[in-house]
């Protein structure tokens, strides 16, 4: 894949959070998932590649765009896509911070064909990587994870998704002397923030979308973070659906390669709502501004993109908002 092409992805993203940002705080999530949806979709017509969508909006008969199996682009490498046109449709609707537009890009093959599951995930950045173990206690990947950062098990910040299935570990984070940080959805944002320094997040723990574990392992594979699964089926329909995709050891410790492989793998990720890494959209006469994070695996480039979107020019994202 062309270098270029990684400003082209950042396009695409920034396309779906435009669009969808208009429904911050409205209450209607299922609108704003659309909007993405149908922004992220059409922007994707200009980019030149040949992409098959692997993880997207569910399956044929499920969404009518970026479903898992379609084929977008104006021609050009062929890539496996993976999507979230918006992670953390609740966020935007309630108008809480974290929510984003996001895509992930490998070549043919490069992504792991994630089923509509849960996973078991944990995520650090580039010092502790090589250092975690998902079937250690939780104490004793705080210890690896503090010893890799030189700081105490105090100092950390473990990031974790606010739900009952969840007690044991808080508790364990918690009596290890670790701070939390609960979110109420989306597990992607924070897999990156864990990876950077200065966002205060250390470490991502916990069980949520499989999918999404593969999108954030392509970004932490970007930044040389690290990061383990495990699918976590709640019934015998969730293991078929594993074992139809070709996962057939469903405890398998899925490790970042097993999860995102090959030498050209790209992520873009546009904030929508406030984060910790990136600002939110933001509206003004005129037009709108975007904070995106581009990277390219290859390079080891890591870009932030800073954009103003005049709304009297007739570019895809404005007449889509």
């Amino acid at each position: 894949m062309d270098r270029e092409l990684t400003l082209e992805f950042a396009r695409v993203t920034e396309a779906a959070a435009l669009a969808c940002g208009r429904w911050m705080g409205k209450g209607d999530k299922i609108a704003a998932d659309q909007a993405a949806v149908d922004a992220m979709r059409a922007a994707f017509d200009t980019v030149s590649i040949s992409g098959t969508v692997v993880i997207g909006e569910g399956e044929m008969d499920e969404a009518p765009m970026l479903y898992i199996g379609e084929t977008v682009g104006a021609g050009g490498p062929e890539v496996d896509i993976a999507v979230d046109p918006l992670e953390g449709t609740n966020l935007v609707a309630k108008g809480l911070p974290g929510s984003i537009a996001v895509l992930a890009i490998a070549p043919k093959g490069g992504l792991l064909h994630a089923p509509d599951m849960y996973m078991d995930k944990i995520a650090v950045g580039p010092k502790a990587a090589g250092k975690i173990d998902i079937n250690a206690p939780v104490k004793e990947n705080l210890k690896a994870v503090a010893g890799a950062l030189d700081r105490r098990i105090e100092d950390l910040v473990v990031v974790i998704l606010d739900r009952p299935r969840h007690s044991r570990i808080v508790k364990e984070v918690r009596d290890a002397g670790a701070r939390i940080k609960l979110i109420a959805d989306g597990d992607v944002s924070p897999a990156v923030n864990a990876a950077i320094e200065g966002t205060g997040v250390h470490m991502l723990l916990g069980i949520g979308g499989a999918p999404e574990g593969v999108i954030a392992a392509a970004a932490l594979k970007c930044l040389g973070g690290d990061m383990q699964g495990r699918l976590w089926p709640e019934n015998d329909s969730d293991v078929e659906r594993a074992k139809a995709m070709g996962i057939t050891d469903i405890k398998k410790v899925l490790t970042i390669d097993d999860l995102v492989h090959g030498e050209d793998v790209m992520f873009a990720a546009t904030a929508i709502t406030e984060g910790d890494l990136l600002r939110g959209v933001n509206y003004f006469g005129g037009g709108a501004r975007t904070h995106t994070l581009v990277m390219r695996y290859k390079t080891g480039t890591v870009r932030f993109v800073d954009a103003i979107h005049k709304s009297d020019r007739k570019s895809l994202f404005i007449k889509r908002v």
